[in-house]
């Protein structure tokens, strides 16, 4: 007899009981969270928060119906291909079009909504091209993009839409292939092609893995590995503590791979909201502080300035505006989940920028792409007690990524530079091939009304040696010179400046693309005026050097006075250029795949071929008439030129109390001593006090003594860094070690004696 008792028999069945139920409790438990998480996806992903029944939703899902019926009805499994003209691999053609048909399958209102012969397509649809393409051990030839994010993206999606139509077999089979090409050990490691919104999108895929899987690890997988995206970097892919962000090491990227990482983020934590994933990392508040640190400064009357867009500025036209839909887009979705006074904010800078993009309306745009951001945006709009903000006033400089932007009453400004850490440029997969230039001090600006000057296919037609703003050797260079993704950076160090906030000085210490070329060029940015010196200026390329003072794509009456230094193109606004002769010249220029002519008057400066130590000064006047171009040419006392060498470049004007250099090595200039290369702006204010505001922007200063020659009391706002201040006859100030601040502004204010 073995002694185990009827007694004990019945106690363990009971346990076996218990147990079963526990197990189909915990079972219940995960489909019930994977269930959320799949309404949610659809919710936020393929627009939820609108009447179907009500225009324009009515019309624009109908017309998703009849597009899908059409994709449904051409579908042809061959083994090349899945539809007649979209030959294999396909990587977005095809995917695309099976997320429409899925969309449309899960959208109230198009037809075919439920349907289930169209699920069935979908699904038919997904398992041939798995089977063809996207298979477990196929050779990922081309761009990794397509087999990590972009093709699986796709293909998940439409999976989790149509939900149980896709059979057990189909479903594994897909998710083997995803785990073949995206392993959970691509997000053990924050590097190389996983970092920075790659990494979001990355966790995207694993997410959507995870849904149509019920895998409850790698759902805990694609949350937790977010983390590293959060916190701060003084190097390489991310996000900075100025504001800047950072993609392929060297490449601003707000308004590329930045608008995709906020874009990723938003989605991520509105899914995830409320379910046992959601993203509680401290770090996400960073990502809530981008909004208005990092993207809003580059997005001016609803589009986003392409000086952060990498090699997407030239895709199509337009293509800023739809930039900054998607960056309205993702911020609206983003308040969801921040504060109420976080979301407040946000809604009404949303509800200025659709109010004050005319060029393409951004209700209207939103109708045609994404009826989820229609009905968010229209709800904003349509509620008053939400006040649309007007545009900033103020300086944003951005250090560690080059760039600048300065808004005005009326007229906004954006500069783009290059550095020993931010490349010149960026070209790949065939894309801004001529774009060499757009770092050699690129001056963008748009006054009322010229919302599309950059838009309208600008980067096809424009003559590329000749971009606003910068100082180029005419060196002729081919297609996709230099190292592609954004490896063009040249070895210049002092690039940056000194910002109040409201006014700023800016310098870069230019080496050119390609060239013996180097320019020492200073920018200063004031309420009605850009004053812009040059120094310096060498070459031995063989061919001329030119100063690009502007190029408008307009075909507006220019008037030019030599004898008086001035130039005023009609419906834009004047230029000063006091001491050498204005070139101009009047173009239509074609290019583009599907060309397209577009009228051009440029104005310029000839430093001759092979200048030794060329120079020049000229005024931006933004927005100015005729007559007040005039007068401030015949004001040369309003902005007086202190220094314009390689040593040092500044400028004083009386009228705002602003003296500002860029000291390029110690010196003096202007009633301002400094020990070592440095940026000063000094601001003199009408009640008895001034600020004085310094910057390291080569961030290599252990320490910093700048001396003015003005009598002060006493210093009233010190800043951390101050290690000593003597007053009295002059004013000396001490820093400490700047080199660690990544080039920002420190500002003292005192009194004046």
């Amino acid at each position: 007899m073995n002694g185990y008792s009827r007694r004990l028999f019945l106690q363990l069945g009971g346990v076996a009981t218990a147990g079963t139920l526990i197990q189909a409790r915990s079972a219940h438990a995960e489909d019930d969270s994977f269930a959320l998480l799949r309404r949610r996806w659809r919710d936020v992903t393929a627009g939820s928060g609108f009447d179907a029944a009500a225009e324009p939703y009515r019309t624009r899902l109908a017309e998703l119906g009849t597009t899908a019926a059409r994709y449904r009805d051409t579908m042809a499994p061959a083994d090349a291909s899945l539809w007649p003209g979209l030959a294999f691999p396909s990587f977005i053609g095809t995917p695309a079009r099976l997320q429409t048909m899925a969309r449309a399958y899960a959208l109230p209102g198009t037809g075919l909504t439920g349907d289930a012969g169209l699920a069935s397509a979908v699904a038919a649809g997904i398992d041939h091209y798995r089977r063809r393409v996207y298979t477990a051990g196929a050779d990922p030839a081309g761009n990794w993009w397509n087999w990590q994010i972009g093709t699986p993206g796709r293909l998940l999606d439409a999976a989790v839409l149509i939900g149980p139509h896709l059979a057990d077999r189909q479903s594994r089979a897909l998710r083997d292939a995803v785990d073949h090409f995206l392993p959970e050990c691509r997000l053990n490691d924050y590097s190389g092609t996983s970092t920075g919104a790659n990494r979001v999108d990355l966790c995207t895929v694993t997410l959507l893995r995870a849904i149509l899987g019920s895998d409850p690890g790698k759902a805990a997988l694609a949350a937790s590995a977010l983390s590293p995206v959060f916190p701060y970097v003084s190097e390489g892919d991310g996000i900075y503590r100025d504001g800047s962000f950072v993609q392929h090491t060297s490449v601003p990227y707000q308004g590329g791979y930045g608008a995709v990482m906020l874009s990723g983020l938003a989605t991520l934590f509105a899914v995830l909201r409320g379910s046992r994933w959601e993203i509680t990392d401290a770090g996400r508040q960073i990502v809530f502080d981008t909004v208005e640190r990092s993207f809003a400064p580059f997005v001016h009357d609803g589009f986003c300035m392409d000086l952060v867009s990498g090699r997407g500025i030239g895709r199509e036209p337009y293509g800023d505006h739809r930039r900054g839909r998607g960056i309205a887009s993702s911020i609206l979705l983003l308040g969801d989940a921040a504060s109420a006074a976080e979301r407040a904010r946000w809604q009404g800078m949303v509800k200025g920028w659709a109010l004050r993009d005319t060029c393409r309306p951004m209700l209207g745009a939103a109708e045609r792409s994404d009826l989820g951001f229609h009905a968010r945006l229209a709800a904003v709009l349509d509620d008053d007690a939400i006040p649309a903000a007007d545009e900033p006033i103020g300086h944003r400089l951005l250090a560690m990524s080059a760039r600048a932007v300065h808004r005005r009453p009326g007229w906004c400004a954006g500069l783009s530079m290059a550095s020993y850490r931010i490349g010149h440029y960026e070209h790949g997969n065939g894309e801004n091939l001529r774009g060499w230039h757009t770092g050699s001090g690129m001056l963008y600006w748009w006054g009322e009304g010229h919302g599309d000057q950059y838009s309208d296919s600008f980067w096809p037609t424009v003559d590329p040696y000749r971009l606003p703003g910068t100082t180029v050797s005419t060196r002729r260079l081919a297609d996709g010179a230099g190292e592609g993704w954004g490896d063009t950076c040249p070895p210049g160090r002092w690039v940056g400046g000194a910002t109040d906030g409201t006014y700023a000085t800016v310098g870069q210490h230019l080496n050119g693309f390609e060239s013996t070329m180097e320019a020492f060029k200073s920018w200063f940015f004031l309420d009605d005026a850009v004053v812009c010196l040059g120094a310096a200026i060498t070459g031995e390329d063989g061919v001329p050097v030119e100063t690009i003072v502007d190029n408008r794509r307009t075909d507006a009456f220019l008037t030019v006075d030599d004898r008086a230094g001035w130039a005023h193109l009609e419906g834009h606004g004047g230029y000063v250029v006091p001491c050498a002769r204005l070139h101009t010249l009047r173009e239509e220029r074609t290019g583009g795949p599907e060309p397209v002519t577009r009228s051009y008057v440029t104005l310029w400066l000839d430093h001759g071929v092979d200048p030794r130590s060329a120079g020049y000064v000229y005024l931006l006047l933004p927005g100015a008439s005729l007559a007040r171009t005039r007068a401030r040419a015949a004001d040369p006392g309003w902005a007086r030129v202190l220094a314009n060498t390689a040593r040092r470049q500044g400028v004083q004007v009386p009228s705002l109390g602003i003296t500002a250099v860029n000291f390029w090595n110690d010196g003096a200039a202007g009633g301002l001593t400094a020990s070592a290369p440095c940026a000063v702006l000094v601001r003199e204010r009408g009640d008895g006090t001034a600020t004085l505001t310094v910057s390291d922007p080569r961030r290599d200063l252990d320490g910093l003594t700048v001396t003015w020659d003005r009598p002060v009391t006493g210093v009233l706002r010190g800043h951390p860094l101050l290690t000593g201040a003597a007053t009295g006859a002059k004013l000396t100030l001490t820093f400490g070690r700047l080199s660690d601040r990544g080039g920002s502004s420190k500002t003292v204010t005192v009194r004046l004696g």
